[in-house]
């Protein structure tokens, strides 16, 4: 059912002229049809700012539940930020204060750029869990998004992530482990998750501290988990939410990197991600950039536009029917007026009395 426009955030408009349903709040005032507040906390860097918005906007915007969706954007402080995204926040989004005031239904907590070893070192660690301490008491369901993923589990569990030998980089066959759990109903079983990260939470230990697993991947790993008490917390820690183009351009900036000298080796492609033409393409382009490079010559313009048409997406119509099914709890219990696990009488591990 339709996003609700409720403010002039650019993104709206980016949907609607997708032909996706975006409602001003003048007609969907006007509508007898239940309403939810999604809290969105956009940690990301300035340059994915936009993009993560439109991300998120599409999935939400997919559920077919018989409801209408208001997302409030915020940020939090500790986030190293340019005049530009300031202007973004000052125009877009809302003050926490004024989410808690307000209150939500759900909360999705985007990832974020680190600049420390130890996430508890950064900056935005403490304004992060004061956001954390407030959703856990107020709102339905907290979903989780890569270093929100380690950073939660770390803060609630006390488990640190690990850091692997190599960038976690590409697009990975997953497969469902727990097909009773309601997240995960009426999806393939099968089905691919782009991963882009340097750390890894292992199954091993989120089994140890209670988590339940429900995708995971042989190569990549743990990509779905959620909390004990059926979906209070659900962690990725893959990017169902990324467009068919992210890694993409994930690839050109680093190219660009080893082309100002800012990485000494040429960064590796994403893996399962180009297929054999487009691997081609990037060999010649590579060749081309080294000679550059050592010539003290400007790169050659990235081959984007020939790529582009070579590259597949195997992971968003799975990444709309898991979020169907979140919004979908998230409407079941906020339809009964019951907040979980505070409620005397609902079981806090299983507030819909499912079986799975």
């Amino acid at each position: 059912m339709p996003l609700v426009a409720h403010n002039p955030l650019p993104a709206f408009e980016r949907l609607r002229s997708e032909g996706q349903k975006v409602l001003p709040p003048e007609i969907a005032r006007h509508q007898d049809i239940r309403a939810l507040h999604i809290g969105f906390l956009n940690m990301m860097p300035d340059k994915a700012l936009e993009a993560t918005e439109r991300q998120f906007l599409r999935l939400l915007g997919a559920c077919n539940q018989i409801v209408q969706f208001y997302v409030h954007f915020f940020t939090v402080e500790g986030l190293e930020r340019g005049p530009e995204a300031r202007a973004h926040f000052k125009r877009y989004y809302e003050s926490f204060d004024r989410i808690k005031e307000a209150g939500l239904d759900a909360l999705i907590v985007s990832g974020a750029n680190v600049t420390h070893p130890e996430i508890s070192d950064e900056p935005f660690w403490e304004p992060l869990t004061e956001v954390f301490d407030w959703a856990k008491v107020n709102v339905t369901s907290i979903l989780c998004s890569c270093l929100a993923t380690h950073a939660l589990v770390q803060y609630c569990y006390g488990l640190h992530r690990t850091r692997l030998p190599a960038k976690r980089w590409g697009v990975y066959s997953h497969r469902v482990v727990e097909p009773r759990h309601p997240l995960v109903s009426d999806i393939n079983t099968r089905f691919d998750v782009p991963h882009s990260r340097f750390n890894e939470l292992f199954r091993r230990d989120l089994e140890r501290v209670g988590l339940k697993i429900l995708v995971e991947s042989e190569e990549a790993g743990v990509h779905l988990a959620v909390s004990p008490d059926l979906f209070r917390v659900v962690f990725f820690q893959g990017h169902p939410e990324y467009d068919t183009i992210s890694l993409l351009k994930e690839y050109k900036r680093e190219v660009l990197r080893y082309h100002l000298r800012d990485r000494e080796d040429y960064p590796p492609s994403p893996e399962h991600y180009f297929n054999a033409e487009a691997q081609a393409i990037l060999a010649d382009y590579r060749a081309a950039v080294q000679s550059a490079r050592r010539r003290g010559a400007p790169p050659p313009d990235f081959p984007e536009s020939a790529l582009i048409p070579l590259l597949d997406n195997t992971w968003r119509d799975t990444a709309k029917g898991v979020f169907n099914n979140w919004l979908g709890l998230v409407y079941q219990i906020t339809d009964q007026d019951r907040r979980i696990p505070f409620m005397p009488g609902v079981d806090p591990k299983n507030p819909l009395g499912l079986t799975f």
